[in-house]
């Protein structure tokens, strides 16, 4: 049962993208490679970090002891959702050829090379080193170094994916020329509201619920757990705090641009 699910995976994943660029190119003839493949790969991110979600949620709803209770979905999913990242790094390298060769920057690549899959690496290496250690790290503990411990735990990380289709739901607002749309605007603010509850807020919750179980304080839950617990958290949670930085710096940077072309147009009424 276990490998089915990883064939399906590796099945369903790579034909809703393809599926998505014949609709796309279909429906939109005047957009660009770099246009269609940008699409399907961010509609393909929304569609996984849908079914990731609901997988997490009915996880921990299943799960009364955080420790030992089990659920199946666990090894199932983290099988079926394996070939859907290593799929997602090839798709962000395809976005990232066709939009270099698109804007026709002197160092875009001409044809697929080596030297184009460095030039992917080196803009993208945070998301590529993301996806690496999901495949690399956290399968193969989820797989075989828990012990069978943890599946609440586990089902509260899968919940961590609910931003992501509002993160992708922003960038194809700003590939229709939405962003300055109130959609745009709204969907800014649950991707705020997601990420900080979803990637931050998860860490400190997931503690609350192991001391709650043992009748530990939350704030010296830290100190009852091994070492590499305590350190795994912090390298998943390091990148989630920076990211969400950026995300409030950008929308600082829209909610700025929007009160300057607001007070330019009252300052043309004025006039």
């Amino acid at each position: 049962m276990m490998l089915t699910a990883m064939v399906c995976g590796a099945v369903v994943f790579p034909g809703l993208f393809c599926s998505f660029r014949k609709i796309l190119k279909h429906i939109f003839r005047q957009w660009s490679d770099a246009d269609i493949v940008s699409v399907s790969e961010r509609l393909l991110s929304a569609i996984h970090a849908c079914l990731a979600t609901a997988a997490g949620a009915i996880i921990v709803s299943s799960c009364r002891d955080v420790m030992t209770d089990s659920h199946w979905l666990v090894n199932n999913f983290t099988l079926f959702g394996a070939p859907y990242m290593a799929f997602d790094l090839y798709a962000m390298y395809l976005s990232h050829y066709h939009t270099e060769r698109v804007r026709g920057s002197s160092t875009a690549p001409s044809s697929h090379s080596l030297h184009a899959v460095w030039a992917f690496l080196v803009k993208e290496w945070m998301l590529v080193l993301h996806h690496t250690a999901l495949l690399l790290i956290f399968m193969p503990i989820t797989l075989f170094f828990r012990r069978g411990l943890g599946d609440f735990f586990i089902g509260c990380l899968f919940t961590t994916e609910l931003s992501t289709p509002f993160v992708s739901t922003g960038k194809i607002l700003i590939q229709l020329r939405l962003d300055n749309t109130r959609l745009h605007r709204i969907n800014g603010f649950f991707v705020l509201l997601t990420f900080f509850t979803c990637r931050i807020l998860v860490f400190p919750f997931m503690y609350y619920m192991y001391g709650r179980q043992f009748g530990i304080p939350l704030h010296k839950v830290a100190f009852h757990l091994p070492l590499q617990c305590n350190v795994g958290n912090l390298v998943i949670l390091a990148p989630q705090i920076y990211w969400f930085i950026l995300l409030l710096r950008k929308a600082n940077r829209l909610y700025q641009r929007q009160r300057r072309q607001q007070g330019d147009k009252d300052k043309t009424k004025a006039d």
